[in-house]
């Protein structure tokens, strides 16, 4: 079953217009079901500036941000293509998210990215306070994107589908971020360029099963199985043989310039569910580590068992790299589940619960793209 195509086109919001949001209202002015009617922006600088503008389109959508939060509301869109930063205030983003879905508003969210799958992760009082929004405001919520999102938890299951014996199923990123531009991540959360000893938030136990969990914890309910308790994290990092320059952060020799790590679910002590992340910010380092095929970054699925299966996606993007691109899919899953997501029931929307979605009415020369 795939989603219904809208009888006439949803009114959307874009709420930020950063490294994730600027794609979203790109890909809304493209989607022949969606309407741009707000945009918000943290920025003051950005105030009262176009859309379209914003975006780095070559024609102005009509649409001004703003950084009036009640302004977006009374304009009561359908859904809300939530494209903020949220790694470093996960608390205040779900606040705002449930606040959305107090208001009636339908939301679509990169983050944060716990909210995948938050069922065995999150509290229960948290989880039942944003179902709980959700049927007051008779609207849903979906979290998604890339990673964690459609290359990790929607791909692999539907590799899965060819399995007649599964022993392990493993997704990887693989990936050079030297082109990544989000310096929070890169330094304060990763820790690139920092010495080898400091003790970056994300290498701290627990924070990695709170941020990718969620992804094992989807498998393993996808799979149908029973996961052992707690997921089993490893990190590995490695620092720069020589000075490097990145988009994010210089990263001295000597300092973290690479890191690999997984989170693991077990059941009955044999790992079952593997998700790794290699991520290197040249694309010349550790080549001891798993390297994608072509290009500089991946995603990788393996099903071990009968028959073996490998699959492994890669993307780049028309003006930019695969990091660019990265923030392109991202947005645009989220964008193409609009519909199925403002269909859906109130509260916690989980990948499981979608029909297929796909990029309808996006192929080019088309009756909806003409």
């Amino acid at each position: 079953m795939t989603q219904a195509i809208p009888d006439k086109p949803l009114r959307v919001a874009v709420w930020s217009t950063g490294t994730v949001g600027r794609h979203a209202i790109a890909g809304i002015d493209a989607h022949p079901d969606l309407e741009l009617v707000a945009v918000w922006t943290s920025t003051p600088a950005k105030h009262g500036r176009d859309a379209g503008e914003l975006a780095g389109l070559d024609h102005q959508l009509g649409v001004r941000a703003t950084t009036d939060r009640e302004e977006v509301l009374a304009l009561a869109p359908d859904c809300i293509v939530h494209a903020a930063m949220t790694d470093d205030r996960v608390f205040e983003a779900i606040e705002d998210l449930t606040g959305f879905l107090r208001a009636g508003i339908d939301v679509v969210s990169s983050g944060p990215v716990v909210l995948v799958h938050p069922w065995g992760t999150l509290p229960d009082d948290l989880i039942a306070s944003i179902e709980e929004a959700g049927r007051a405001g008779g609207a849903s919520l979906h979290v998604n994107g890339i990673d964690p999102g459609f290359a990790n938890d929607v791909l692999p299951l539907v590799l899965s589908s060819l399995s007649q014996r599964i022993d392990r199923v493993r997704v990887s990123e693989i990936a050079d971020y030297s082109t990544y531009y989000q310096p929070v991540v890169m330094r304060d959360l990763f820790g690139f360029g920092q010495p080898m000893e400091a003790r970056p938030f994300l290498w701290e136990p627990g924070i990695l099963t709170m941020a990718w969990g969620p992804v094992v914890r989807l498998l393993a309910a996808g799979l149908g199985v029973t996961l052992d308790e707690p997921l089993v994290e490893e990190v590995e990092r490695r620092p720069a043989p020589r000075a490097l320059s990145t988009a994010s952060v210089d990263i001295a020799e000597g300092t973290m310039a690479s890191v690999r790590f997984s989170v693991t679910g077990t059941v009955d002590g044999e790992p079952r569910i593997v998700l790794e992340h290699v991520t290197r910010t040249a694309a010349d380092l550790e080549p001891d580590w798993p390297a994608p095929l072509t290009g500089d970054g991946c995603y990788r699925v393996e099903v071990s068992g009968e028959p073996q299966l490998a699959l492994e996606l890669s993307h780049h993007g028309q003006y930019g790299d695969h990091n660019v691109s990265g923030m392109i899919v991202t947005a645009q899953r989220l964008i193409n589940a609009v519909p199925a997501v403002v269909a859906a029931p109130p509260g916690l929307v989980s990948p499981l619960d979608l029909p297929l979605i796909t990029g309808g009415g996006l192929v080019a020369g088309s009756k909806a793209q003409s």
